[in-house]
């Protein structure tokens, strides 16, 4: 079983930064391509960046230019270096494996909140 802890979300102003970083248990970790994602109240939750075990990036519309994905596989962890925030990035972020069914076998942390307001 693998267990994820995310950590570093906070409120920001728009325009401000976070880093968000995700410790996972297991050594699986460093074979499997990562994934952060988001759900904002009300809405499904979205993959908005992956990265291979290699360090080969991946991110969605809304994000890409504004936030990047990393990982440590002595660490096993992974980041997410968020820059420009806009209060549509307010949501609950969650890492997880970037094969949807994969996270849904490994089951989900508790998340990180992420507020963008003034």
């Amino acid at each position: 079983q693998v267990q994820l802890v995310e950590s570093g979300g906070g409120l920001v102003q728009p325009g401000g930064s976070l880093r968000l970083s995700c410790a996972a248990s297991g050594s699986i970790f460093s074979i499997r391509a990562m994934g952060w994602y988001r759900q904002a109240s009300g809405k499904a939750r979205e993959l908005v960046a992956t990265i291979t075990s290699g360090g080969s990036t991946n991110y969605g519309g809304s994000v890409k230019g504004r936030f990047t994905i990393s990982r440590d596989n002595a660490k096993n962890t992974v980041y997410l270096q968020m820059n420009s925030l806009k209060p549509e990035d307010t949501a609950v972020y969650y890492c997880n494996a970037a094969s949807p069914s994969i996270a849904t076998m490994w089951g989900w942390g508790q998340g990180t909140q992420v507020t963008v307001s003034s």
